[in-house]
């Protein structure tokens, strides 16, 4: 038997400033952390409305806990399928328009169980060059070409269109994960009506603060762990689609629930986000870090979105200045290849609605200066 071996691939990811590696957290996920020992201010989070420390969720989730246990025991079809699960099902159903909603236990096994369940039902997909990996991967699943259009480009997607023939599917991220910014929903919707295509958008990103554009006919994927602050996914779409879903998705078929103490905690989520109190902070968070960036001369992506990045280019400057900004007391992440486009390694800041004005101010003066 040959035992195996990764140094030489480890080592060479270290030599091109490609290894990846965890910090350690010590406190409750927020602004202010306490990370691999050092107190830093948290600007790397997708907790976009501060929710997952929230007092007021914590505690739907122990009273969720002191009526459900912590585990759902086995899988939705199975007996791990609660009152609780039914509940919040209904209410994001509710919350974006849509007639039925389905649980997942991550955004990465939606999207798996959607291309699955849709296997047999498409010719052909087309994804914008920047989606997701989990929409790639869930591409690759189901044994059709990956066929990748530009950027946010409504020609491209259109000139690609029309060489298809036979049921497709167009997909897209709605918020990009990496770049922050936005698809154009209705300009793709018409396309995909043109081409006889689904439509299908990941709203990761963009799902409890921004009001989402969900096309008749279309499916629509978000995830619970990052705006909500809690954990899971969901697909909502027409009845009949999600049915179809609970027949023919694999990761739903065949993967334990989440536990319905989180569906308490995320019901109190949803009921927060409808106040839009932390949406508020959040966006005027936004404004005010453009607005002061703009105004010492710094340079972002165009991004009108909690994630703000600041393409670098080469990983080993994205991570010198990444550690120089931890040491001072800033947590920014450096985002590199594959994760994204070979030489556009970049800083990813993200934004949070309990963020300080002070906070934003301090942290962009540290980046203009470590830039210097």
């Amino acid at each position: 038997m040959v035992l195996m071996n990764f140094n030489q691939q480890i080592s060479t990811l270290r030599k091109k400033h490609l290894l990846r590696s965890r910090k350690i957290s010590e406190n409750a996920q927020g602004v202010k952390m306490v990370i691999d020992g050092k107190k830093v201010i948290n600007f790397c989070s997708n907790d976009y409305l501060s929710l997952a420390n929230n007092e007021q969720v914590k505690n739907a989730l122990i009273d969720g806990v002191k009526r459900y246990g912590v585990g759902s025991g086995a899988s939705h079809l199975v007996s791990g399928h609660s009152d609780a699960h039914h509940e919040l099902e209904e209410n994001l159903a509710n919350f974006t328009g849509q007639e039925r909603a389905l649980l997942f236990t991550s955004g990465y096994s939606a999207n798996l169980g959607v291309f699955s369940a849709l296997r047999d039902e498409v010719d052909w997909v087309l994804q914008d060059k920047l989606n997701h990996a989990s929409l790639i991967d869930a591409n690759r699943l189901i044994d059709l070409p990956i066929q990748r259009y530009l950027h946010n480009n409504i020609d491209s997607l259109a000139k690609k269109a029309e060489k298809q023939s036979g049921q497709g599917l167009i997909v897209t991220d709605n918020i990009f994960s990496m770049d922050g910014d936005r698809a154009k929903i209705s300009d793709i919707e018409k396309i995909a009506n043109f081409s006889n295509a689904f439509l299908m958008q990941d709203d990761a990103h963009g799902f409890g603060i921004f009001e989402a554009n969900i096309p008749k006919n279309s499916i629509y994927m978000a995830t619970l762990g990052k705006a909500a602050g809690a954990m899971g996914a969901f697909v909502a779409g027409n009845a009949d689609f999600i049915d179809y879903l609970v027949q023919k998705s694999r990761p739903y078929v065949y993967t334990t629930a989440i536990s319905p103490s989180l569906c308490c905690a995320t019901l109190k989520s949803l009921e927060l986000i409808k106040s839009g109190e932390q949406k508020a902070k959040l966006l005027a968070n936004i404004d005010y870090f453009r607005n002061f960036a703009k105004s010492i001369n710094l340079n972002f992506e165009v991004s009108e979105s909690a994630i703000q990045p600041m393409i670098i280019g080469d990983s080993e400057t994205a991570l010198k200045l990444s550690k120089k900004l931890f040491d001072a007391g800033f947590y920014v992440s450096a985002i590199r290849p594959p994760t994204v486009p070979p030489n556009t390694a970049r800083l990813r800041f993200t934004l949070c609605a309990n963020h300080s004005f002070d906070q934003i101010e301090s942290l962009l003066n540290k980046v203009k200066d470590v830039m210097a």
